[in-house]
């Protein structure tokens, strides 16, 4: 089982800095797209859909940053009542990614159900721009399911002895 995890562990990696660099490229976007809107405003112009396009940019990067952040110590954590519990962590730890991976995996389900339909059913956005509503909700399904797997990889490795292995940010 540890060869296993030493054969997934830099793939999963890879999967949640590339999911993070997604992240970052949405936020780039989502620069562009005010930049542009501003842009158009100034020379009397109109950018139809802008602010959808923004609000599915926003919604994309937060959804693609989850699992990165989890593992970078980004994420609220409940450490400071962690850090009281004493003998008790590792049992509070287990708890706290056993629920999380719990609630993540039942969101990635229905988000991924939901993105199912809405592409079935044609659905389309209500503003301007009638996007498929399908495509930002598929960034959504990605990255919630992405976080449901780093949430179930740092439940896994705490099973077999290790901690969780929240470390710091690499680009910082």
């Amino acid at each position: 089982m540890v060869e296993i995890g030493r054969r997934i562990r830099p793939v999963l990696d890879f999967i949640y800095t590339l999911c993070g660099r997604i992240a970052a490229g949405f936020l780039l976007l989502l620069l562009t797209i005010i930049v542009l809107q501003m842009l158009a405003r100034w020379t009397g112009n109109t950018f139809p859909g802008a602010t959808d396009y923004a609000g599915y940019c926003m919604a994309a990067a937060s959804f693609f940053a989850m699992a990165y952040a989890l593992n970078y110590g980004a994420h609220i954590r409940v450490t400071l009542l962690l850090s009281k519990m004493g003998k008790w962590r590792r049992l509070g730890e287990f708890w706290c990614f056993g629920i999380g991976t719990a609630a993540a995996s039942y969101f990635a389900f229905y988000a991924i159900k939901g993105t199912y339909w809405s592409r079935k059913l044609h659905d389309i956005s209500q503003g301007q721009d009638a996007t498929p509503i399908w495509i930002p909700q598929l960034a959504m399904s990605i990255g919630v399911t992405v976080l449901a797997i780093a949430l179930a990889d740092h439940l896994v490795r705490m099973l077999f002895g290790g901690q969780p292995d929240i470390g710091e940010d690499p680009v910082e």
